[in-house]
């Protein structure tokens, strides 16, 4: 817990307003993504071929869509930024592992490996100051 602190409290001394900007634009880009999941099951099915007979895959499908949807709204927000961005760690881990297992494709995998660093950085920076995280912790 002490270390979260600490964290916290490194993040708020050198909190800027272009990491708050990437952190709103992290979660819109996975809330979009959460909604495209949700409106075209079939191309997430298709994503998920090479792992369908694994045990947990149709688990996984019904996973990713909500996650994203839900986490990018937190996230957008500050919001229990970083529990939500462990929730996402699996996905994009599990994004990167299929481009690699499946079918190639060098783009998606782009975009997965950025965005699964960008996560990681705010798993250890945290929300920021402009943020619903910050406002909650000045209430007390």
């Amino acid at each position: 817990m002490g270390t979260i602190k600490s964290l916290n409290k490194w993040a708020n001394a050198h909190t800027y307003l272009p990491l708050d900007l990437l952190r709103v634009a992290l979660g819109v880009f996975l809330f979009i993504k959460g909604i495209n999941f949700m409106s075209d099951s079939i191309m997430l099915m298709e994503l998920f071929k090479p792992i369908q007979n694994l045990a947990g895959g149709m688990l996984a499908v019904h996973y990713v869509a909500p996650a994203h949807f839900l986490g990018g709204i937190l996230i957008s927000f500050g919001l229990l930024t970083r529990w939500t961005i462990i929730a996402q760690l699996p996905i994009l881990v599990g994004a990167i592992i299929i481009n690699f297992v499946g079918e190639m494709n060098s783009a998606n995998l782009t975009l997965a490996l950025v965005t699964f660093l960008v996560c990681l950085f705010f798993l250890f920076y945290g929300s920021g100051k402009h943020s619903l995280d910050y406002y909650f912790k000045m209430q007390k």
